[in-house]
């Protein structure tokens, strides 16, 4: 074993692990306010219940010893056999258990992918029970496909290097089997559908962006050039995607938009990913180019179809993953990558074919397979919530509880507004905030002058302080304070109504002029 390698993909695993709840900001901020708190608990949640699930048959069924190239076998169930050692199958400088640590974030972070394209109606429970089935029965053997040891599609030349037909193409149209079985949202065309948080999706873009240098520069196994250039496509292709949806956005509307530059960085990454173990600098520039603007085309299209995926998964990371693949398939190259072939641009138009038959079975499968699973679980499981429920929002339906406190409620860690009640167990002062001055509703006549209008109260918490009992007592109590006085107006008597008498200044310290207490 090498160290060195050890410490890279130690330090990878854990980039690729915070890109889960990076995912929960980014979604979280693209839903509407009541939904908030669901969609983050939501891919936290499935990045609890896969890590169990890869642990215990998940990791042997996907990358054990091959049943025939189309399924691991169970000799490393409940991670029997997998400790220190290194497999030679997969990598000879890192243990084997670092292995499986890494592959469990992809496996956590692809189903929560879906979660997109079914936000706000789907019912919890039902969500559990897909996400287990999907891993086992949809993901596992894609992944076993691709990167296993034996693997038949692998077999054939396919190459995926971390994950753009295992991750992006699968979840993605897998998406679009969730969108048409769960239908479309309530009243969707009257919804306001801004994000409610763009700061959220600014955020979690900027994390997931920093998390995919793990993603792809960590699938090397090996703190070598081969991670380095990953690492550097990576970056490069995200840049060239965020700028072409940018700048396709504001040819279309005029302004740029900060969410079209964080969801065109992410198409880029997606794009990149089967390919940054296989392709240079210049082509993955191009690579990210043509992914934000086919994803911001394909985002536009689905905008004016029947179809409900939520926050476009499919456009972001079907469209996206599937044009890498085939990416990968012109623009690999030997220079980069000695254990990979080269593609049609450097004389190999074979690959080109490869890889467009794997997207065509990942996608068939992953589409067939997960609209079966969602219609067998709704015959036992109600997969949408109920239209009131979907009315309050799921924050509150399903777990009780709101992203941002009621502003029709006190609570007393929050600084009350000028008109709330009081806080118990918090004394109150009312203070003159200024004169609101009024249009009379007639014009003055000659006599006495008119009663001044009342002046507002705001109460000001704080400790200590003994509520007054009338604005007069107040007004007598501040005045040693320092606070302006006023002259009465000419032709009023002192004691009038609205008159200031003038008192002996209080004691040094204003407060104690309210009395003792």
């Amino acid at each position: 074993m090498d160290s060195g390698d050890v410490a890279w993909v130690i330090a990878a695993t854990a980039l690729v692990m915070i890109m889960t709840p990076a995912l929960g900001f980014f979604y979280g901020g693209l839903v509407r306010r009541k939904n908030l708190v669901s969609t983050i608990v939501q891919c936290l949640t499935i990045f609890a219940l896969v890590s169990l699930v890869w642990a215990l048959w998940g990791y042997t069924l996907a990358l054990g010893p091959s049943f025939y190239g189309v399924i691991g076998n169970l000799s490393n169930f409940g991670l029997m056999n997998v400790g220190a050692q290194p497999n030679p199958g997969y990598s000879t400088t890192i243990p084997e258990i670092l292995y499986f640590a890494f592959q469990l974030k992809f496996a956590a972070i692809t189903p929560a992918l879906i979660i997109g394209a079914f936000a706000e109606r789907i019912r919890f429970k039902a969500l559990l029970l897909y996400i287990v089935l999907w891993t086992t029965l949809i993901y596992v053997p894609i992944a076993h496909w691709n990167w296993g040891i034996g693997g038949w599609l692998k077999g054939l030349g396919v190459i995926d290097f971390a994950g753009g037909l295992v991750v992006h193409t699968s979840a993605g149209v897998s998406a679009v089997a969730a969108a048409l079985v769960l239908g479309r949202r309530e009243g969707l065309g009257s919804l306001d559908s801004r994000p409610n948080n763009v700061p959220y999706v600014i955020l979690g873009a900027s994390v997931l962006w920093f998390g995919w240098f793990g993603f792809n520069a960590g699938s090397a196994l090996k703190a070598d050039a081969l991670a380095v250039n990953a690492l550097v496509v990576t970056n490069l292709a995200a840049a060239a995607s965020a700028m072409s949806w940018m700048f396709a956005d504001w040819m279309k509307k005029g302004k740029p938009s900060a969410v079209g530059l964080s969801v065109g960085a992410v198409c880029g990454l997606v794009a990149i990913t089967p390919a940054s173990g296989y392709v240079g600098p210049m082509p993955a520039i191009l690579i990210g180019l043509v992914a934000g603007l086919l994803c911001n085309q394909a985002a536009g299209w689905r905008a004016r179809t029947a179809l409900d995926d939520s926050l476009d998964v499919f456009a972001c990371h079907g469209v996206g993953g599937i044009w890498g693949t085939l990416a990968t398939g012109l623009f690999a190259s030997k220079a980069i990558n000695l254990a990979g072939p080269d593609g049609l641009v450097f004389g190999n138009p074979g690959l080109v074919g490869i890889q467009a038959l794997a997207c065509v079975v990942v996608a068939a499968f992953a589409f067939a397979g997960s609209y079966a699973l969602l219609r067998l679980i709704n015959r036992f499981i109600p997969l949408r919530i109920s239209p009131a429920g979907e009315s309050l929002g799921l924050d509150l339906f399903e777990f009780g509880e709101e992203a941002y406190a009621s502003e029709a409620e006190e609570r007393p860690h929050v600084a009350p507004s000028a008109t709330s009640g009081r806080i118990p167990g918090v004394e109150f002062l009312p203070l003159n905030r200024g004169r609101i001055r009024t249009r009379p509703s007639k014009p003055r006549t000659a006599g006495p002058p008119s009663p001044r209008p009342p002046v507002p109260i705001s109460l000001v918490r704080g400790p200590c302080v003994r509520p007054m009992r009338s604005l007069g007592r107040c007004r007598r109590a501040t005045r040693g304070t320092g606070g302006p006085r006023r002259a009465p107006p000419k032709g009023r008597p002192p004691g009038a109504p609205g008159s200031r008498v003038r008192r002996p200044p209080s004691r040094s310290d204003g407060n104690r002029a309210l009395g003792p207490g």
